[in-house]
């Protein structure tokens, strides 16, 4: 018999799903893209199915699926947000290299009718990043045997508390959780998850950034005696703090250029809207770009409004600012601008990248910087930052904790995989 938690759950999650249905014209696109997910006809036995919620979890899954593909395994992989599929459907050809062996789509509901094509052939190993707690889907997983593991697990102490029964459920099915810091690790257990190591932050050991494309020439050109600020991963009042610092710091340099990439692709036209009311001379990365670089030396501002190239596109800058957290609490990844050996800045609200965030202050290649001291303190680095000259070689040596995360959680994850087909 169910247990009474389950089929709580099952009711209540088949009931939602069946009224999404219902309503399907009315949803948000979200919502429409879950209704409509499916697994890909071709599978055969011993497929793997690794889930990335969005985009970043995305970017972290790369060096996963290479090595799943490399060892000879089908892999398909899902995302539940329109930027990921986006980003899933431009990676998927650089990824699998024409082998075959790799597909992606759409994550599906937690009911019945949304798992169902998932299971005609049901996977060999479930592999989630960071935090996905499906109660119904990891049910299913169990009662097939199917191992359900999370990587790069991340987690607070007092989500754990607040779980309630259904997550606690779901958190005790799960095979293993690769936890990133300890801090997770505590959080996980206190859920209830069985087995929990230490796999380390995959954010900090993601392959090299990929080269940038021809198009960037021009602006190179263009933009060659100029020194760039790049403010990358910015969240809603970030850009109007950059945009009002970039303009004061102009007055002392006036041929600071400013590249800016709101971390939410949703507000994408809203900050296009914006910098356009500001009247500034500036250019959108998803739009035709002039081969001209005499077009770029009047452009002042570039905003990057494209998914995936920010981590390569901080190697142009000469010195970076990572959002989210000074308007918010949280923080993004500091590595991504620090591999290029830019003097990186980011704001008190880090939480979420502690791990990341004071080992690399306590080496001396970050500074966490209020928003009040943000002037004085780029107007020093400015002074004395070459133009360009960085690149991948110019990484500081990292400490131990923030290396091996990826080896590591393979080491973990490898006792579970099936033999290939």
């Amino acid at each position: 018999m169910m247990h009474p938690t389950d089929a709580t759950y099952l009711v209540l999650v088949s009931l939602a799903g069946a009224a999404a249905r219902a309503l399907r014209r009315g949803l948000p696109p979200g919502w429409r893209l879950r209704l409509e997910a499916s697994a890909p006809s071709d599978l055969s036995p011993g497929w793997i199915w690794l889930h990335a919620v969005s985009v970043g979890e995305l970017l972290l899954a790369e060096s996963l699926t290479a090595k799943l593909l490399d060892a000879g395994h089908r892999v398909h992989i899902t995302t539940g947000t329109s930027a990921g599929l986006d980003l899933l459907h431009q990676r998927i050809p650089l990824w699998d290299r024409g082998r075959g062996r790799l597909s992606g789509g759409a994550f599906p509901l937690d009911d019945p009718s949304g798992l169902r094509s998932f299971f005609k052939v049901p996977p060999s190993l479930f592999i989630a990043l960071e935090t996905e707690l499906w109660p119904n889907l990891l049910r299913r997983l169990e009662d097939g045997g199917i191992p359900r593991i999370i990587v790069n697990g991340r987690l607070t102490v007092r989500t754990a508390e607040r779980g309630g029964p259904w997550l606690s459920r779901a958190a005790a099915r799960l095979s293993l959780v690769a936890a990133r810091d300890p801090a997770s690790m505590a959080a996980f257990l206190r859920m209830g998850a069985p087995r929990v190591q230490l796999g380390g932050n995959l954010k900090s050991d993601l392959p090299p950034p990929r080269p940038l494309e021809g198009q960037w020439a021009a602006l190179r050109r263009g933009w060659h005696e100029d020194q760039i600020l790049v403010a990358g991963s910015t969240l809603e009042g970030e850009e109007a703090l950059v945009l009002g610092i970039w303009k004061e710091l102009r007055t002392i340099h006036p041929s600071l250029r400013l590249i800016l990439a709101p971390r939410q692709p949703r507000r994408f036209e809203v900050v296009a809207a914006w910098l356009e009311s500001e009247g500034l001379v500036f250019r959108r990365a998803s739009k035709t770009w002039p081969d001209d670089p005499g077009t770029w030396r009047e452009t002042e501002v570039l905003l990057l409004d494209t998914l995936g190239d920010l981590p390569s596109v901080y190697g142009e800058g000469t010195v970076a600012l990572v959002g989210g957290g000074w308007c918010g609490a949280g923080g993004h990844n500091p590595l991504e601008p620090i591999r290029w050996g830019i003097p990186t800045l980011v704001g008190p609200g880090y939480e979420n990248f502690q791990d990341l965030v004071e080992p690399l202050q306590a080496i001396g290649v970050l500074q966490i910087i209020d928003k009040n001291e943000l002037v004085n303190c780029l107007r020093d680095l400015l002074k004395t930052t070459p133009l360009r000259g960085h690149g991948p070689e110019r990484t500081p040596i990292l400490p131990d904790g923030l290396t091996g995360s990826s080896e590591k959680t393979w080491r973990l994850i490898e006792p579970f995989l099936p033999t290939p087909g």
